[in-house]
């Protein structure tokens, strides 16, 4: 019974690591050749991307409940936030009005594999765009639309999530469960 429990948990393993190596940001791709506006943008998206991949891999239900105090959010609660910010980050690549998710029926896998995907397809189009400048983070619809600059993706939503990555850093490592020391946030690569 042992070795039979064994070769599960050992299969679910390398099962759990395929589906991960699946989902974007395992991994930074090599980098664009080309130096513009929207390859530096792409490049901080995939910079957050690959963060939020190891600062959420392998969260246990113990960890997404984890706050350090009454007050704070909790780490789920970090991970919706992030995927709003996501959803930001996408619709200015679209250069489209910001549309709302419907986070109440998304479990903590589909929200971290939504995430992924936003940031992906975000650098994807920022990289492809050389007039950026054309870009505007779009609120709303009509009379009550905002509209903010370029700029603001960068000093907004990118680098406010980056800060959440490193909250759930943080807290995972409070809950007892740090993150792999086998990251190098400097190659956005894993150590074997």
């Amino acid at each position: 019974m042992k070795v039979v429990l064994i070769v599960v948990f050992t299969c679910l393993g390398f099962s759990a690591m395929a589906q991960n190596e699946d989902l974007p940001y395992y991994q930074i791709e090599e980098e664009s050749s080309s130096y513009n506006a929207g390859t530096m943008i792409a490049r901080m998206i995939d910079g957050l991307g690959f963060r939020y991949f190891w600062a959420t891999e392998g969260l246990t239900i113990s960890d997404l409940e984890y706050k350090p105090s009454a007050e704070a959010r909790n780490s789920i609660e970090t991970i919706d936030h992030i995927l709003n910010l996501s959803n930001t980050i996408l619709f200015t690549a679209k250069n489209k009005s910001v549309e709302g998710i419907n986070l109440s029926e998304l479990s903590f896998d589909e929200k971290r594999a939504l995430t992924l995907q936003n940031l992906k397809a975000a650098s994807n189009l920022f990289e492809a765009n050389t007039n950026v400048s054309q870009n505007e983070i779009i609120f709303g619809s009509g009379e009550n639309i905002r509209k903010f600059s370029i700029w603001n993706i960068i000093n907004g939503p990118i680098s406010d999530a980056i800060w959440h990555c490193g909250q759930i850093v943080s807290f995972r490592r409070a809950s007892g469960n740090p993150m792999s020391s086998n990251i190098s946030l400097l190659t956005g690569k894993v150590r074997s």
